[in-house]
Protein backbone atom coordinates (compact mmCIF):
# COMPACT_ATOMS: atom_id res chain seq x y z
CA UNK A 1 0.00 0.00 0.00
CA UNK A 2 2.36 2.92 -1.58
CA UNK A 3 -0.47 5.46 -1.79
CA UNK A 4 -3.02 5.58 1.62
CA UNK A 5 -6.35 8.19 1.13
CA UNK A 6 -7.42 9.52 4.69
CA UNK A 7 -10.55 10.51 5.03
CA UNK A 8 -11.19 13.30 7.54
CA UNK A 9 -7.64 13.50 8.24
CA UNK A 10 -7.60 17.10 9.42
CA UNK A 11 -9.48 15.92 11.90
CA UNK A 12 -8.27 14.93 15.89
CA UNK A 13 -8.13 11.70 15.37
CA UNK A 14 -7.44 11.45 11.39
CA UNK A 15 -4.54 13.96 11.91
CA UNK A 16 -2.81 12.29 14.89
CA UNK A 17 -3.37 8.86 12.24
CA UNK A 18 -1.27 10.64 9.14
CA UNK A 19 1.55 11.59 11.21
CA UNK A 20 1.63 8.14 12.68
CA UNK A 21 1.24 6.88 9.19
CA UNK A 22 4.18 9.09 7.91
CA UNK A 23 6.57 8.31 10.86
CA UNK A 24 6.39 4.36 10.65
CA UNK A 25 5.76 3.59 6.99
CA UNK A 26 7.07 4.74 3.39
CA UNK A 27 3.71 5.69 2.23
CA UNK A 28 2.35 8.53 0.57
CA UNK A 29 -1.08 10.06 2.33
CA UNK A 30 -3.51 11.97 0.77
CA UNK A 31 -5.72 13.71 3.29
CA UNK A 32 -9.57 14.03 2.08
CA UNK A 33 -11.06 16.84 4.54
CA UNK A 34 -13.85 19.25 4.63
CA UNK A 35 -12.51 21.68 6.81
CA UNK A 36 -15.19 21.99 9.05
CA UNK A 37 -15.04 23.64 12.76
CA UNK A 38 -13.56 20.35 14.05
CA UNK A 39 -10.91 20.41 11.42
CA UNK A 40 -7.44 22.14 12.19
CA UNK A 41 -4.95 22.50 8.99
CA UNK A 42 -2.04 23.38 12.08
CA UNK A 43 -2.33 19.25 12.95
CA UNK A 44 -1.00 18.66 9.55
CA UNK A 45 1.61 21.31 9.29
CA UNK A 46 5.35 20.75 8.49
CA UNK A 47 4.86 17.43 6.79
CA UNK A 48 7.12 16.20 3.77
CA UNK A 49 5.69 17.96 1.00
CA UNK A 50 6.50 15.20 -1.35
CA UNK A 51 4.90 12.49 0.85
CA UNK A 52 1.61 14.28 1.83
CA UNK A 53 -1.20 16.29 0.28
CA UNK A 54 -4.18 17.90 1.54
CA UNK A 55 -7.66 18.10 -0.57
CA UNK A 56 -10.08 20.08 0.44
CA UNK A 57 -13.45 18.58 -0.55
CA UNK A 58 -16.50 16.45 0.95
CA UNK A 59 -16.70 12.63 1.11
CA UNK A 60 -20.48 12.94 0.35
CA UNK A 61 -19.62 14.28 -3.39
CA UNK A 62 -18.76 11.41 -5.50
CA UNK A 63 -16.92 13.57 -8.14
CA UNK A 64 -14.56 14.78 -5.31
CA UNK A 65 -14.09 11.24 -4.18
CA UNK A 66 -14.11 8.88 -7.04
CA UNK A 67 -10.99 10.36 -8.44
CA UNK A 68 -9.02 9.92 -5.02
CA UNK A 69 -9.83 6.30 -4.55
CA UNK A 70 -8.86 5.96 -8.51
CA UNK A 71 -5.08 6.91 -7.61
CA UNK A 72 -4.75 5.46 -4.49
CA UNK A 73 -4.16 1.34 -3.28
CA UNK A 74 -6.39 1.87 0.57
CA UNK A 75 -8.79 4.35 2.00
CA UNK A 76 -9.04 4.96 5.66
CA UNK A 77 -12.00 6.55 6.55
CA UNK A 78 -12.32 8.96 9.69
CA UNK A 79 -14.07 11.21 8.45
CA UNK A 80 -17.46 12.22 10.68
CA UNK A 81 -19.38 14.35 12.42
CA UNK A 82 -18.78 13.19 15.70
CA UNK A 83 -19.92 15.04 18.57
CA UNK A 84 -22.92 14.08 20.63
CA UNK A 85 -24.28 17.24 22.09
CA UNK A 86 -24.87 18.99 18.29
CA UNK A 87 -25.88 16.00 16.52
CA UNK A 88 -29.25 16.22 19.55
CA UNK A 89 -29.60 19.86 18.12
CA UNK A 90 -29.22 19.03 14.36
CA UNK A 91 -28.78 15.49 13.54
CA UNK A 92 -28.62 16.57 9.58
CA UNK A 93 -25.24 17.25 9.00
CA UNK A 94 -24.93 13.91 11.07
CA UNK A 95 -27.02 11.38 8.48
CA UNK A 96 -25.55 13.22 5.12
CA UNK A 97 -21.13 12.32 6.31
CA UNK A 98 -21.63 9.55 8.33
CA UNK A 99 -24.30 7.76 6.33
CA UNK A 100 -24.13 9.21 2.67
CA UNK A 101 -20.21 9.80 2.86
CA UNK A 102 -19.48 6.34 3.67
CA UNK A 103 -21.84 5.01 1.11
CA UNK A 104 -19.85 7.36 -1.19
CA UNK A 105 -16.41 6.11 -0.21
CA UNK A 106 -17.95 2.59 -0.61
CA UNK A 107 -19.12 3.09 -4.34
CA UNK A 108 -15.62 4.29 -4.81
CA UNK A 109 -13.68 1.18 -3.47
CA UNK A 110 -16.37 -0.66 -5.10
CA UNK A 111 -15.78 0.70 -8.37
CA UNK A 112 -11.90 0.67 -8.32
CA UNK A 113 -11.30 -2.35 -6.17
CA UNK A 114 -9.42 -0.82 -3.53
CA UNK A 115 -8.64 -1.92 0.26
CA UNK A 116 -10.79 0.43 2.72
CA UNK A 117 -10.81 0.37 6.70
CA UNK A 118 -13.90 1.86 8.05
CA UNK A 119 -13.46 3.58 11.53
CA UNK A 120 -16.08 3.52 14.19
CA UNK A 121 -16.99 4.09 17.29
CA UNK A 122 -17.77 1.80 20.67
CA UNK A 123 -21.11 4.29 21.00
CA UNK A 124 -23.13 1.81 18.07
CA UNK A 125 -23.09 -0.65 21.16
CA UNK A 126 -25.27 1.70 23.36
CA UNK A 127 -23.78 1.11 27.27
CA UNK A 128 -23.40 -0.56 30.37
CA UNK A 129 -24.72 -0.38 33.50
CA UNK A 130 -22.08 0.97 36.11
CA UNK A 131 -22.23 -2.47 38.13
CA UNK A 132 -21.85 -4.73 34.71
CA UNK A 133 -18.42 -6.50 34.42
CA UNK A 134 -19.32 -7.07 31.02
CA UNK A 135 -17.58 -5.05 28.24
CA UNK A 136 -18.58 -4.62 24.18
CA UNK A 137 -16.97 -7.40 21.87
CA UNK A 138 -17.24 -8.41 18.54
CA UNK A 139 -20.67 -9.48 18.94
CA UNK A 140 -22.15 -7.54 21.03
CA UNK A 141 -25.23 -6.08 19.52
CA UNK A 142 -25.75 -2.36 18.15
CA UNK A 143 -28.34 0.06 20.75
CA UNK A 144 -27.25 3.16 19.56
CA UNK A 145 -28.58 5.99 21.60
CA UNK A 146 -27.78 9.41 20.20
CA UNK A 147 -28.50 10.77 16.35
CA UNK A 148 -24.13 10.68 16.13
CA UNK A 149 -24.11 6.70 17.27
CA UNK A 150 -27.03 5.95 15.09
CA UNK A 151 -25.37 7.00 12.31
CA UNK A 152 -22.09 5.57 12.71
CA UNK A 153 -23.86 2.53 13.29
CA UNK A 154 -25.89 2.76 9.94
CA UNK A 155 -22.14 3.34 8.39
CA UNK A 156 -20.70 0.36 9.90
CA UNK A 157 -23.96 -2.10 8.21
CA UNK A 158 -23.44 -0.54 5.24
CA UNK A 159 -19.32 -1.30 5.03
CA UNK A 160 -20.45 -4.76 6.03
CA UNK A 161 -23.06 -5.06 3.48
CA UNK A 162 -21.10 -4.28 0.72
CA UNK A 163 -18.37 -6.68 1.94
CA UNK A 164 -20.41 -9.24 1.48
CA UNK A 165 -23.04 -8.19 -1.45
CA UNK A 166 -20.21 -7.09 -3.71
CA UNK A 167 -16.84 -8.06 -2.30
CA UNK A 168 -15.27 -4.58 -1.28
CA UNK A 169 -12.13 -5.61 0.60
CA UNK A 170 -13.02 -3.62 4.03
CA UNK A 171 -12.51 -4.10 7.52
CA UNK A 172 -13.99 -2.65 10.09
CA UNK A 173 -13.30 -1.22 13.91
CA UNK A 174 -15.11 0.46 16.80
CA UNK A 175 -12.16 2.38 19.15
CA UNK A 176 -12.73 3.67 22.74
CA UNK A 177 -12.88 7.57 23.66
CA UNK A 178 -9.51 9.00 22.61
CA UNK A 179 -7.82 12.01 23.84
CA UNK A 180 -4.52 13.35 23.17
CA UNK A 181 -3.33 16.42 21.39
CA UNK A 182 -5.25 18.74 18.40
CA UNK A 183 -8.49 17.60 19.75
CA UNK A 184 -11.03 19.76 19.46
CA UNK A 185 -12.32 22.36 22.93
CA UNK A 186 -15.71 21.37 22.88
CA UNK A 187 -14.80 17.46 23.89
CA UNK A 188 -14.67 16.87 27.14
CA UNK A 189 -10.96 16.38 28.40
CA UNK A 190 -9.86 19.57 26.88
CA UNK A 191 -13.02 21.20 27.21
CA UNK A 192 -12.05 20.68 31.49
CA UNK A 193 -7.94 21.58 30.54
CA UNK A 194 -8.87 24.48 28.85
CA UNK A 195 -11.14 25.91 31.59
CA UNK A 196 -8.83 25.60 34.24
CA UNK A 197 -6.33 27.38 31.89
CA UNK A 198 -8.96 29.98 31.55
CA UNK A 199 -9.16 30.21 35.61
CA UNK A 200 -12.35 28.90 35.57
CA UNK A 201 -14.11 26.02 37.02
CA UNK A 202 -14.73 22.62 34.96
CA UNK A 203 -17.99 21.34 34.27
CA UNK A 204 -19.08 17.81 35.28
CA UNK A 205 -22.55 16.29 33.52
CA UNK A 206 -25.09 15.29 36.12
CA UNK A 207 -23.42 13.24 38.84
CA UNK A 208 -20.06 12.42 36.85
CA UNK A 209 -20.86 8.49 37.38
CA UNK A 210 -20.58 8.02 33.85
CA UNK A 211 -17.46 5.74 32.63
CA UNK A 212 -15.54 6.20 29.50
CA UNK A 213 -12.68 3.69 28.50
CA UNK A 214 -9.84 6.53 27.14
CA UNK A 215 -7.50 5.83 24.72
CA UNK A 216 -4.17 7.64 23.53
CA UNK A 217 -5.27 8.61 19.91
CA UNK A 218 -1.38 7.38 19.21
CA UNK A 219 -2.72 3.73 20.56
CA UNK A 220 -5.80 4.19 18.16
CA UNK A 221 -3.42 5.20 15.19
CA UNK A 222 -0.85 1.97 15.94
CA UNK A 223 -4.25 -0.26 15.96
CA UNK A 224 -5.90 0.89 12.92
CA UNK A 225 -2.33 0.61 10.85
CA UNK A 226 -2.06 -2.93 12.08
CA UNK A 227 -5.79 -3.54 11.13
CA UNK A 228 -4.66 -1.97 7.78
CA UNK A 229 -2.06 -4.26 7.22
CA UNK A 230 -2.60 -7.26 8.77
CA UNK A 231 -6.64 -7.36 9.57
CA UNK A 232 -8.68 -9.94 7.78
CA UNK A 233 -11.39 -8.86 5.35
CA UNK A 234 -15.06 -8.58 6.67
CA UNK A 235 -13.61 -8.29 10.27
CA UNK A 236 -14.06 -5.73 13.00
CA UNK A 237 -11.51 -5.49 15.70
CA UNK A 238 -12.27 -3.13 18.82
CA UNK A 239 -9.68 -1.23 20.03
CA UNK A 240 -9.18 -0.30 23.79
CA UNK A 241 -6.47 0.50 26.10
CA UNK A 242 -8.18 -0.78 29.66
CA UNK A 243 -8.99 2.86 30.40
CA UNK A 244 -11.84 2.98 32.22
CA UNK A 245 -12.54 6.08 34.34
CA UNK A 246 -15.46 7.75 35.56
CA UNK A 247 -16.10 11.38 34.28
CA UNK A 248 -15.80 12.67 37.41
CA UNK A 249 -12.65 10.62 38.31
CA UNK A 250 -11.05 12.11 35.08
CA UNK A 251 -12.09 15.62 35.98
CA UNK A 252 -10.20 15.00 39.95
CA UNK A 253 -7.66 13.97 38.10
CA UNK A 254 -7.14 16.99 35.84
CA UNK A 255 -7.81 19.60 38.22
CA UNK A 256 -4.78 17.43 40.75
CA UNK A 257 -2.47 17.24 37.73
CA UNK A 258 -2.92 21.02 37.31
CA UNK A 259 -2.62 22.06 40.96
CA UNK A 260 -5.75 22.74 41.69
CA UNK A 261 -8.14 21.43 44.18
CA UNK A 262 -9.78 18.30 43.24
CA UNK A 263 -13.71 19.69 44.27
CA UNK A 264 -13.03 22.79 41.96
CA UNK A 265 -15.71 22.20 39.74
CA UNK A 266 -19.34 22.48 38.86
CA UNK A 267 -22.12 20.45 38.52
CA UNK A 268 -24.30 21.33 35.10
CA UNK A 269 -27.50 19.66 33.42
CA UNK A 270 -26.97 16.48 32.25
CA UNK A 271 -26.76 15.51 28.50
CA UNK A 272 -30.13 14.30 27.08
CA UNK A 273 -30.14 10.28 26.76
CA UNK A 274 -26.32 10.14 28.56
CA UNK A 275 -24.81 7.09 28.08
CA UNK A 276 -23.40 5.23 31.45
CA UNK A 277 -20.74 3.17 30.72
CA UNK A 278 -18.77 1.73 27.61
CA UNK A 279 -16.16 -0.65 28.15
CA UNK A 280 -14.15 -2.08 25.43
CA UNK A 281 -12.83 -5.74 25.22
CA UNK A 282 -9.92 -5.60 22.55
CA UNK A 283 -8.52 -8.95 23.14
CA UNK A 284 -8.92 -10.01 19.79
CA UNK A 285 -6.81 -7.34 18.17
CA UNK A 286 -4.34 -8.18 20.52
CA UNK A 287 -4.34 -12.19 20.07
CA UNK A 288 -4.94 -11.55 16.62
CA UNK A 289 -2.38 -9.03 15.36
CA UNK A 290 -0.15 -8.92 17.92
CA UNK A 291 -0.98 -4.94 18.97
CA UNK A 292 -1.17 -3.52 22.24
CA UNK A 293 -1.49 -0.02 23.48
CA UNK A 294 1.81 1.61 24.93
CA UNK A 295 -0.12 4.93 26.61
CA UNK A 296 -0.87 1.95 29.23
CA UNK A 297 -0.79 4.25 32.07
CA UNK A 298 -3.70 6.81 31.58
CA UNK A 299 -2.35 9.51 34.20
CA UNK A 300 0.91 10.15 32.50
CA UNK A 301 -1.00 10.28 29.29
CA UNK A 302 -3.08 12.71 30.26
CA UNK A 303 -0.39 15.09 31.81
CA UNK A 304 1.17 14.68 28.78
CA UNK A 305 -1.71 15.83 27.10
CA UNK A 306 -2.85 19.00 29.32
CA UNK A 307 1.28 19.86 28.54
CA UNK A 308 0.37 20.27 25.22
CA UNK A 309 -2.92 21.99 25.87
CA UNK A 310 -0.75 24.50 27.72
CA UNK A 311 1.81 24.97 24.63
CA UNK A 312 -0.43 25.42 21.94
CA UNK A 313 -2.91 28.41 23.56
CA UNK A 314 -2.80 30.18 20.32
CA UNK A 315 -4.85 27.20 18.73
CA UNK A 316 -7.51 26.66 21.11
CA UNK A 317 -7.74 30.33 22.62
CA UNK A 318 -9.99 31.32 19.41
CA UNK A 319 -12.42 28.65 19.60
CA UNK A 320 -13.51 28.40 23.05
CA UNK A 321 -16.03 31.42 23.99
CA UNK A 322 -17.95 30.07 21.14
CA UNK A 323 -18.07 26.68 22.84
CA UNK A 324 -18.75 27.66 26.33
CA UNK A 325 -21.74 29.98 24.83
CA UNK A 326 -23.40 26.94 23.02
CA UNK A 327 -22.91 25.39 26.28
CA UNK A 328 -24.41 27.45 28.45
CA UNK A 329 -27.28 27.97 26.09
CA UNK A 330 -28.16 24.38 26.81
CA UNK A 331 -27.70 24.81 30.35
CA UNK A 332 -24.45 23.06 30.34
Amino acid sequence: MDRILVTGGAGFIGSNFVHHVLAHTDAHVTVLDKLTYAASEAALAGLPADRFDLVIGDIAQPGTVEPLVRACDAVVHYAAESHNDNSLEDPSPFIQTNIVGTYTILEAVRQHGRRLHHVSTDEVYGDLELDDPQRFTEETAYQPSSPYSASKAASDHLVRAWVRSFGVQATLSNCSNNYGPWQHVEKFIPRQITEILMGRRPRLYGTGENVRDWIHTEDHSSAVLRILERGRIGETYLIGADGEKSNLDVVRMILRLMGRDEDHFEHVTDRAGHDLRYAIESEKLRSELGWSPVFSDFESGLAATIGWYRAHEDWWRPHKEAVEAAYAARGQ
